[in-house]
């Protein structure tokens, strides 16, 4: 077989080129490219089923993004040196991937699709998230599976004012913006963003921006399944016939659902009225075996949104009884858990979340095992949803795909108000409980997290509360919701999650349903939404107004100090010996860093203060001049040896021990025990020169020199011994002063 034909096509974006070529790898997948910018290079193919999945009223769709670490020349940290279960980051890529992808297909369309994204090289630079969703896209658009595409997608960066299109990893190191934006020629579809406090203004601006950089993405896609696309599918659709519909719609009780959606004040009031009436209207068929009781709940499933959206774009009346703008009713509290370090309890509606806050030391930050140019992490944020949120039983286990989503926005979220490291050097934890769900769980989050980092004294820069805006559009009319609730999701046109300060956004998600979003449209959910904001803002003010001033009880207290980076091995010891005697023995947590920083972490004050006097014990430089209490640790002939410090000795010459003549060194001391003695000399070479004489006399430094000077040959000194002789009563005292020290 001879070598395949490879096609090659190249679009611009930003300043970059994207190049795909097709034909010459995974043949056999229903649609491939291999997709190259700068260094990184992603393989994508799109597959879809031989046969229709039976049983299932959704379209089964699926996105994998496999992060290869040989990609980037690493071996994987894991015990296997194998990759195991995605990474948080390559989830988030899949679900990046799959939200502008899945509008365009027919919801209907029941064969099982994969896109599975392979990353084979990564160069550090390009983001690994855009390209996924492009050739995602040009996969799907040469395939022979039936969708509405092309897709393009770009990010946009903030630096002094201006905007950059496309930038790498080290360009947004310093940016204000991460906007990531995904659309079709027409219309933008998918929204994710975190910022710096950015005015809705600026980002408004930056979504034309992007619309105008994907159109040559766009372009190529269009040329490449004009020249290389397979022929596409015939699509079968199985909704219910325009006879059954009519005959269906025949029997609905239109008025008795209008009025279980006026009369109902809960979520499973609610429930409960439009399932009576559904279960009503399939019992009516129960005997016809020309109408499945599937279709009946199809033909139920459509009245009952165009009825809600008609509800709401005619009368401006929502399923609950609110206006557009009205936000449910708010309540919360904080310091609610006796051992946690923060707490926060936010309520809005019956949508309900408690978030708590740990704090932990630099050595409890993540450590990163990606292709992202990311490392660690020392702010971490998860989200639970637990089955009893919604009033049903299911899974208990790790976190699902929709779980890590909701916990990365509102991570981001809150990540441009965390105090940087050098103010605040905390590994922060939070975790989001779901105790109630009923729409937005996950700006739910954000102001519960808002309240329990105050409540456990996390200084941060300004509150951030969220909201979730709906939409419901038919033609050139369309009404915003703010405020959103679980069943105006499911029937609206648009989830718009925005999240920030007084200032501006720090966090945006947006997801459109339909083909497409107009720019009023967009417009005016940014100036809503902000306004709504700022109304949970004061809200949860009136909880907690400000961060407190002192940590919980069982919070740890981080001391930072610094030493030199030539004795890090000294307080560390062979094999870690030193330190974990220090930890053991203080209950403190100790953390240094290769410059010489060290951080003293211990929640009782005087376990802290102890664990810092042995590091600096162990740290102190000898000073000339300065009295030390020391044991002897060596006897000779000539002197003692004193360890003034750990680690470090000193000689006590024989004329330095005591104002008296002195016929032997064991007259004075012995080994192991304590005297006083004063630092006259050290030499280049580092030796130090004690006097014990100098301390019974009360010498200055000066003086204990010209007492205590080296000898300059053999014998020498001897004049300095019989001129310090006095006798046997200072001697005495000196030693009786030693004691005292002692005790």
């Amino acid at each position: 077989m001879s070598k395949p034909q490879a096609h090659r096509f190249v679009a611009r974006l930003g300043n970059d080129d994207i190049i795909f070529e097709t034909g010459l790898l995974a043949g056999q997948a229903g649609g491939s490219v291999l997709v190259r910018s700068g260094d990184s290079v992603l393989l994508t193919a799109a597959t879809a089923s031989k046969n229709e999945r039976e049983g299932i009223d959704f379209f089964p769709l699926s996105v994998e993004f496999e992060e290869k670490l040989y990609a980037a020349g690493r071996i994987p940290g894991s015990f296997f040196r194998r990759e195991g279960r995605p990474s948080e980051e390559a989830i988030l890529i899949c679900r990046l991937t799959d939200r502008p992808l899945r509008p365009l297909f027919n919801k209907n369309y029941r064969h099982d699709v994969q896109i599975v994204i392979t990353a084979l090289s990564s160069d550090s630079q390009t983001h690994l998230d855009i390209l996924a969703i492009n050739s995602a896209s040009a996969a799907l658009m040469i395939s022979d599976i039936p969708w509405g595409g092309p897709v393009g997608a770009v990010r946009i960066g903030l630096k002094d004012g201006e905007f950059l299109v496309n930038p790498n990893t080290e360009q947004m190191e310093t940016s204000e913006l991460d906007l990531r934006v995904a659309g079709t020629e027409d219309a933008i579809l998918m929204v994710e963003a975190g910022a710096s406090e950015v005015p809705e203004e600026t980002i408004l601006e930056g979504l034309k921006l992007a619309h105008e950089a994907i159109q040559d993405i766009i372009r190529v896609q269009k040329e490449m399944r004009e020249k290389v696309g397979k022929p596409k599918r015939e699509f079968v659709d199985h909704s219910p016939s325009e006879e059954v519909r009519q005959q269906v719609l025949a029997h609905l009780d239109l008025e008795k659902l209008d009025t279980a959606l006026d009369t109902a004040t809960s979520k499973e009031e609610r429930d409960n009225l439009i399932n009576a009436v559904r279960d009503e209207l399939v019992a009516q068929f129960a005997e016809d075996e020309t109408i499945s009781p599937k279709e009946v709940a199809a033909v139920f499933d459509e009245a009952l949104k165009k009825l809600v959206r008609s509800r709401i774009l005619e009368r401006g009346i929502r399923p609950d009884g609110r206006d557009p703008k009205t936000i449910r009713p708010i309540w919360g509290d904080v310091g609610i858990l006796p051992r946690a370090h923060g707490s926060g309890l936010f309520t809005r509606g019956e949508t309900q979340v408690l978030t708590v806050t740990t704090l932990g030391t630099p050595r409890d930050e993540q450590k990163l095992d990606t292709l992202g140019p990311q490392e660690f992490k020392r702010y971490i944020h998860h989200y639970n949803f637990p089955p009893f949120s919604v009033g049903e039983t299911g899974r208990i286990g790790s976190p699902g795909r929709r779980e890590i989503g909701h916990g990365a926005l509102a991570e981001r979220a809150l990540l441009a108000v965390i105090p940087d490291f050098e103010q605040f050097p905390y590994t922060l934890r939070l975790v989001s409980e779901v105790l109630s769900s009923n729409g937005s769980t996950s700006m739910a989050s954000v102001c519960g997290s808002t309240l329990s980092l105050m409540d456990a004294g996390v200084p941060i820069t300004a509150p951030v509360a969220g909201i979730a805006m709906g939409l419901v559009q038919d033609g050139d009319r369309f009404v915003v919701l703010s405020d959103i609730q679980g069943i105006e999701d499911a029937l609206g046109d648009m989830d718009f999650k925005v999240a920030g300060t007084r200032a501006g956004v720090t966090a945006l998600q947006m997801d459109i349903k339909t083909s497409g979003l107009r720019w009023d449209v967009l417009e005016q959910a940014l100036a809503q939404a902000r306004e709504g904001r700022l109304y949970i803002l004061e809200k949860m003010l009136e909880i907690l107004p400000a961060p407190r001033d002192h940590f919980a009880p069982h919070a740890p207290i981080i001391t930072t100090m610094h030493i030199d980076p030539e004795k890090i091995g000294k307080v560390i010891g062979p094999g870690g010996k030193t330190i974990r005697s220090i930890q053991d023995d203080t209950g403190a947590k100790i953390d240094i860093d290769e410059d010489g920083t060290v951080y003293v972490a211990a929640s009782d004050q005087a376990a802290g203060e102890e664990a810092i006097a042995r590091i600096e014990a162990l740290t102190e430089e000898a000073v000339p001049g300065k009295i030390y209490t020391g044991k002897v640790v060596r006897i000779t002939n000539f002197g003692a040896f004193v360890e003034i410090l750990p680690g470090t000795d000193g000689l006590v010459p024989i004329s330095q021990l005591a104002d008296y003549h002195v016929p032997s060194v064991e007259d004075v001391v012995q080994l192991g025990d304590e005297i006083m003695v004063m630092v006259t000399d050290i030499d280049s070479e580092g030796k130090i020169r004690l006097s014990r004489l100098a301390v019974l006399e009360g010498w200055s430094l000066e003086e204990a020199r010209r007492q205590n000077r080296p000898p300059q040959k053999r014998g020498g000194g001897q004049r300095g011994d019989r001129r310090s002789s006095r006798g046997g009563r200072g001697g005495r005292d000196g030693q009786r002063g030693d004691r005292n020290r002692r005790r």
